[in-house]
Formats: structure tokens, C-alpha cells, sequence
């Protein structure tokens, strides 16, 4: 902005609240940058390659007992369709299985990198001087001088969520291949979508809290509500931050319950019942000593008074 003679007061005042501004947000500055880059930067897949490698490798062997078994019930399944396509299905399933699993990691980065991109066009229509205190007018003022340090600890707080975000998105790229492992096992299926639906889930919470900051951000162009910018900025991290706990509490009670309806919780919880079921008959069948005394002894009384 070029100064001239006649607005030389209301430029010193401007440069004078520019600098103001700029100190009063120093200390948000680091908070800030990190948070954006906890949204925008893909997972890094890379320290978690040779696990990945390890990982793989214990997999591969179980694809020949899959393609052995799966030949063996072909040959010996005779003129029965039903054995035979049963058969075949699972052999389509075990070549399925080696070339996703195989492919897992490119697979994996690939979404990654999809999720973090949509993510920093969304972070990209944000107005930047959202996330920063602003001294544009007196009621603005008093509330960032009230509620200043609650913004900063709430920063503070969506940080360590947003960290642990991005370390399970980046340590996910291990376990994405036993999902895609047990995704193609018919007992499995269940835990293997388990597995991948929660990694996915993972990845692209930074979209929706992006989506939030977005929508909040439009609010403060509404004449009314520019007035309270604190408050709503605050309401968005935290807003986030609660809504991360509250999503992922109920994505894991939902797993939880589907994969116990899955077949192999189901086939446990059979045999559990059996077990118990078999164990309770025969405490039954068993008489104790003292019901045998009673037994016998009442023979004998019966037999003494019938020949008495």
C-alpha cells in the first residue's frame, strides 16, 4: 500500500495494527502450518516399506496351499456341479487375492495420495487469514483477548488428533494387505472389510475436517457472524477434534458387531455352546456319592418292607 501526505495518519495506523496483528499470531503461526500439513500431506508409506515386504512375504505362503486345496477339491468333486463350481470359485478367489495383495502397497499409496489431494484443493478455497486473530473491529478484539489462549490450546489439541491420524494412516499400509488377504477368504470376508473400511476411513478424515474449516470459514462471510470470528474458529477445531473421537468410537462398535455376526464368530460361539452344553450334561449324568447312598439305601428299605 502506497502512503501519500494526505493519508499519512490512517497509514501509520494501518502499519501499526499489521504489526500488531503479525506478533499476536507469531505464536499461532507454528500451530497453524502444522495442522495444515497433518490435512494435506499423504501418508508416508515409505520408513514402513520393508515391513510391508516381511508382511507380504509371510502371506505368499499360503498361496500354494490355497491353489493345492483348491485343485484337490476340484479333481475329487467327480460329476457333483455344485463341488465343482464351488471349486473354481475359490481358485478365482486365491488368484484374486495374489494380485491385490501384491499390489497392495501401490494400491494403498494411490488412495492415499487421492485423499490428500482432494483434501488440499478443498484447504486451498479457505480463506488463509481465517485460522489467524484479526483486529478489525472492537468485538472481535475483546473476544480473541478473552478466548486467545483457549484457541491456542484448542490448536494444540487438534494437533496430537490429527498426529495420531496420520500416524495410523501412515502405519496402515502393514495391515491393508491382510485385509485384502482375508477380504478373499469367504469366513474372513467380514474381518478383511473390516480391516480395509477402517483404513479407508482413516485416510480421508482430513477431507471431511477440510470440509468443516471450509464451511465454517463461508459462515464469516455473513455480516453478522463476522463479528464473533474467534468463536466460530474455535468451534471448528473443536468441532473436529470431538467429531474424529465420536467417529472412530462408533466405527470401531460397528466393526466390532459385524464382525461379530461374521461366520467364524458365529462357528466359535457354536461351539462354545456346545461345548457347554455337552460339559453341563455330564455333571448331570454323573450322580455324586452322596445321591448313590441315597439310591441303594432306598432299594434296600423298599426290599426289607416288601418282605417283611
Amino acid at each position: 500500500m502506497t502512503c501519500g501526505i494526505l493519508d499519512l495518519p490512517s497509514c501509520i495506523v494501518d502499519q501499526l495494527t499489521q504489526t500488531v496483528q503479525n506478533l499476536v499470531n507469531a505464536p499461532l503461526a507454528p500451530f497453524l502450518q502444522i495442522i495444515k500439513m497433518l490435512l494435506a500431506q499423504p501418508a508416508n508409506i515409505a520408513p514402513f516399506t520393508s515391513l510391508w515386504a516381511v508382511i507380504i512375504y509371510l502371506i505368499s505362503i499360503f498361496y500354494g496351499l490355497f491353489i493345492m486345496g483348491a485343485g484337490f477339491n476340484f479333481i475329487v468333486s467327480g460329476h457333483n456341479t455344485e463341488k465343482r463350481e464351488r471349486a473354481k470359485e475359490w481358485l478365482q478367489n486365491v488368484v484374486l487375492m495374489i494380485l491385490f495383495v501384491q499390489a497392495s502397497y501401490l494400491i494403498y499409496s494411490l488412495i492415499s495420495d487421492l485423499a490428500a489431494g482432494i483434501t488440499s484443493g478443498v484447504i486451498n478455497m479457505i480463506d488463509p487469514n481465517f485460522f489467524l486473530i484479526t483486529l478489525d473491529n472492537p468485538i472481535n478484539i475483546g473476544l480473541e483477548i478473552v478466548l486467545g489462549f483457549t484457541y491456542l490450546l484448542t490448536l494444540l489439541l487438534t494437533i496430537i488428533a490429527f498426529s495420531v491420524n496420520y500416524f495410523l494412516a501412515s502405519v496402515g499400509v502393514v495391515f491393508f494387505p491382510f485385509g485384502l488377504f482375508f477380504y478373499f477368504i469367504p469366513p474372513l470376508r467380514d474381518i478383511g472389510r473390516f480391516v480395509i473400511n477402517k483404513l479407508i476411513f482413516i485416510l480421508f478424515i482430513p477431507f471431511f475436517a477440510s470440509l468443516v474449516l471450509l464451511g465454517v470459514s463461508q459462515l464469516l462471510n455473513v455480516g453478522i457472524f463476522s463479528d464473533f470470528k474467534i468463536i466460530f474458529m474455535l468451534s471448528a477445531f473443536l468441532a473436529i477434534t470431538i467429531l474424529m473421537l465420536i467417529l472412530g468410537i462408533v466405527a470401531i462398535f460397528r466393526s466390532i458387531m459385524s464382525v461379530m455376526r461374521s461366520d467364524v464368530a458365529r462357528g466359535m460361539l457354536f461351539l462354545k455352546g456346545h461345548l457347554l452344553a455337552g460339559t453341563s450334561l455330564q455333571k448331570q449324568e454323573q450322580p455324586t456319592a452322596q445321591s448313590e447312598r441315597e439310591y441303594y439305601g432306598r432299594i434296600r428299605k423298599d426290599y426289607r418292607e416288601r418282605y417283611r
